[in-house]
């Protein structure tokens, strides 16, 4: 949807790795509709080749720069993801990009006993965690607030969002004299599929100590590290 119209409606749109971390939808050129396409230039990829750059206008509103159309592939158009009001896969809306459904996510009530420390200070002991595993990351432990030195947390400006969860607000940890940037986060609400972690809060495990049922655990090597 873009300025209030629904300006594409498919069940042929097609999944497209245009990189390895997530997938883009491509819709048929003929969905398109109450919609105009005014070319602005042209762009260059290594994997799609030659393709050819378009405004796209749905009554007053206009989205620059927001259509390709690969000379390979004239019959389909890449819609920018971010350049439109909403996305659908059948009536669920979809955030920041399209799932990937060689990636999932679950999610396990645990009783394990899980404590954060940062620079030796406890500020979480727990034996009512959640545990999170994603596809491609380290598994996560998101935590009751009750069970947390909400003190020691300062909230921050910082936000994220994800097609799985939703949007993740984040908080600073202060140890001593030292504040620790956004070194935790947690989801106010979210999709449906992760509900069992709204209003839970999770710690970086690249940059605080973990233990699990009292056995530290490794940094896990990731890009957040």
């Amino acid at each position: 949807m873009l300025g209030g119209e629904t300006i594409a409606d498919t069940i042929e749109a097609r999944l497209v790795w245009e990189h390895p971390y997530y997938p883009q939808w491509y819709v048929p050129r003929a969905a398109l509709t109450h919609v105009e396409l005014h070319e602005v230039g042209s762009r260059e990829s290594k994997t799609f080749g030659s393709g050819q750059m378009f405004d796209i206008v749905a009554g007053s509103a206009r989205a620059d720069a927001a259509a390709t159309i690969w000379a390979d592939h004239p019959d389909l158009v890449r819609l920018d993801f971010a350049a439109m009001d909403h996305w659908f896969e059948e009536d669920e809306e979809v955030f920041v990009h399209p799932r990937d459904p060689y990636k999932r996510i679950e999610i396990l009530p645990s009783s394990r006993h899980i404590r954060v420390e940062v620079d030796g200070v406890t500020v979480a002991d727990t034996h009512h965690p959640t545990l999170l595993v994603e596809t491609g990351l380290p598994p996560r432990w998101y935590l009751p607030p009750i069970d947390i030195r909400l003190d020691l947390l300062v909230s921050t400006d910082t936000s994220t969002a994800c097609p799985y969860k939703g949007v993740a607000h984040y908080w600073s940890v202060v140890s001593g004299d030292t504040t620790h940037p956004d070194l935790a986060w947690g989801y106010p609400t979210t999709t449906r599929e992760s509900d069992p972690v709204a209003g839970l809060i999770c710690f970086y495990d690249e940059k605080v100590d973990v233990f699990v049922d009292d056995v530290r655990q490794d940094h896990p090597q990731t890009r957040f590290a």
